[in-house]
């Protein structure tokens, strides 16, 4: 049985294709910045001039804290909500929000997240409608394809239903690494999943558009060793320049900032090497 066996209905279902808009952020291993690349790429985006929506389906909310948001008496329902919503069969757990009650509009809009999304998978097993196209329903349900350039999802630490829903939203997929043989075999697995999709013959596998090194210090001999022993797994032209473990990372983090809202010069190649990671992703869309 296939890793993705335990997510699938028994109908036959004719294979689907999406436009090259949906992109998401994955790897399996936490740590590696996934969620800060995700942001600033969505920003890298929205200056170019494109309609982005980022949604986060971590249930850590760590995208949503870094757009300012926080579930609470005002504002409890985020993106768990809506996709239970978006399931018939689960009449009984829906709410009374719609996407616009949901969105927190910006520069970039967002689709939050929240701690329920953790009890997600469990929530859905009885259904019969296939669980992992629950994400994509509610792209297609409520025209957010037609309404966005680009959605930009940040997937959470796993290889769950989540991620699996994340994926057969996606027609590309970025995976964020630290140099190190943790990461080598997370790539590993990643390429499973994608292979897996692709027998399931319901959606089309998204396509990796780009490695990214993340974090690297160059300091450390065994990383760029790593480095080597990845890129030639995954093939050179793959793999990104790599994001240095810089200062100005973290101190926009902590600020809840992308590096675009900086103009000091130190924040120069880091708006330039998340510009490159926006053109890669806007030249792959007009393939």
């Amino acid at each position: 049985m296939g890793f993705l066996d335990r997510f699938s209905n028994k109908e036959d279902q004719n294979a689907q294709t999406l436009d090259n808009k949906v992109v998401a952020f994955i790897n399996q291993k936490g740590g590696v910045g996934k969620t800060t690349m995700a942001f600033n790429c969505a920003h890298a985006l929205a200056k170019r001039g494109k309609r982005v929506l980022a949604i986060d389906l971590d249930p850590q909310a760590n995208l949503s804290l870094l757009f300012g948001f926080e579930t609470s008496e005002q504002h409890p329902y985020h993106i768990h909500h809506l996709m239970l919503n978006s399931v018939r069969e689960l009449k009984a757990l829906h709410v009374p929000a719609m996407v616009q009650d949901v969105m927190v509009k910006g520069e970039v809009d967002l689709l939050p997240s929240g701690q329920e999304l953790s009890g997600f998978e469990l929530t859905v097993a009885g259904v019969n409608f296939p669980r992992q196209l629950i994400l994509k329903k509610l792209l297609e349900k409520n025209g957010l394809l037609e309404r966005y350039d680009f959605i930009v999802i940040d997937c959470p630490p796993t290889l769950g239903l989540l991620v699996v829903n994340g994926l057969c939203a996606s027609a590309g997929v970025i995976v964020p690494f630290r140099p190190d043989e943790f990461s080598r075999k997370g790539l590993s697995h990643l390429n499973e999943v994608l292979a897996d999709i692709d027998d399931m013959g319901v959606v089309a596998a998204p396509k990796i558009l780009a490695h990214i090194p993340n974090l690297v210090d160059i300091r450390r001999k065994q990383e760029e060793q790593d480095l080597a022993l990845i890129a030639a797994d995954v093939g050179a032209k793959n793999v990104m320049d790599p994001f240095f473990n810089r200062a100005q990372l973290v101190k926009s983090q902590a600020a809840r900032k992308s590096v675009y809202d900086f103009q000091a010069k130190e924040f120069l190649g880091l708006q330039k090497q998340f510009n490159d990671m926006a053109e890669l992703i806007d030249n792959w869309n007009v393939q």
